[in-house]
């Protein structure tokens, strides 16, 4: 069993701050409300459940937060730490700037944060550690091992599609005046959904599923998300990299197979080095699939250069 968690360390941190940032989002809209000096727990603000005989009992009673402050209140568009630290999504914040909207304080200096933290140390680290639709995009890729159909393709898109569909993104923006990716992104609808309440949204994220399971392995994280586009270009030059050496593989290919960018794994089998492809979404599994001890996670040429003193 300690080998198990230890061969999957990194999945179980993705699933923990995943599940966990979700956890947060959800707990900041439930609420405590006493009638008749009984608690009873509100979700999203709801109060249909205490009509009685035409009149709602809950209406003359003071609600309390659940968890005050709130550790993590708002969305993945717009978010605040502990009601202090500011977060925005980048692509958000670029599309309002491109649609001619006002730009606030908060979005802006969430909008630094978000460059600062993925800019300088975690890079497209988002997309493996936070973003919910990872957890629909990983299950096709599990089913896909499972039914034995991992090299199916009925669509080919190349993976720079992604780029222009985060330019399109901006430019429709522009154009229109509107947030032309927030509008139908099946992010928003899947965080939205188990925050406030799933919808019609349930459709999309189906969709991004069955692409993913049966049209394109990794299809839409890996080739169509302007969003992944987006921490890819913020975090070129982050600092934090997978390490290969070359002289403990045994080349069997193991980490190519599981990651889900592979094209970013090119250095496998020639020469050591860092995988520095803006591609790479930091999720380690690369590094727990190698049994050679070949790989590792490290701050770009800080621990060597501190081994070569």
């Amino acid at each position: 069993m300690k080998n198990y968690y230890i061969k999957n360390r990194f999945l179980i941190l993705r699933r923990f701050t995943q599940l966990g940032i979700l956890l947060l989002f959800f707990l900041s809209n439930c609420s405590l409300i006493t009638i008749n000096n009984k608690e009873h727990l509100i979700f999203q603000g709801n109060l249909e459940s205490f009509t009685k005989n035409e009149r709602n009992l809950a209406i003359a009673n003071t609600k309390t937060e659940l968890i005050a402050p709130p550790i993590l209140m708002g969305n993945l568009s717009g978010s605040k730490i502990l009601d202090f630290l500011p977060m925005s999504d980048p692509l958000v914040f670029l599309q309002v700037f491109f649609a001619g909207g006002a730009i606030s304080l908060d979005l802006f200096l969430g909008f630094l944060v978000i460059v600062f933290i993925y800019g300088i140390f975690l890079g497209r680290g988002f997309c493996a550690f936070v973003c919910p639709i990872n957890l629909i995009t990983d299950l096709a890729n599990f089913l896909r091992r499972k039914l034995k159909i991992e090299n199916i393709r009925f669509v080919v898109f190349s993976r720079q599609t992604k780029f222009a569909i985060l330019a399109l993104s901006l430019f429709l923006s522009f154009l229109f005046g509107i947030l032309a990716w927030e509008s139908i992104s099946p992010i928003s609808m899947l965080h939205r959904g188990v925050v406030f309440g799933m919808g019609m949204g349930f459709f999309g994220i189906l969709a991004v599923f069955l692409f993913d399971l049966f049209m394109l392995k990794n299809g839409f994280c890996g080739h169509l998300c302007p969003l992944g586009a987006t921490y890819s270009i913020i975090g070129a030059k982050s600092l934090l990299k997978v390490q290969y050496d070359l002289d403990k593989c045994t080349k069997c290919m193991n980490c190519v197979r599981i990651c889900p960018e592979n094209q970013v794994l090119d250095l496998i089998g020639k020469h050591s080095g860092f995988v520095n492809k803006i591609a790479c979404i930091k999720c380690g599994r690369c590094i727990e699939a190698c049994d050679d001890d070949a790989l590792h996670f490290n701050l770009l040429n800080f621990k060597t250069k501190k081994e070569k003193k």
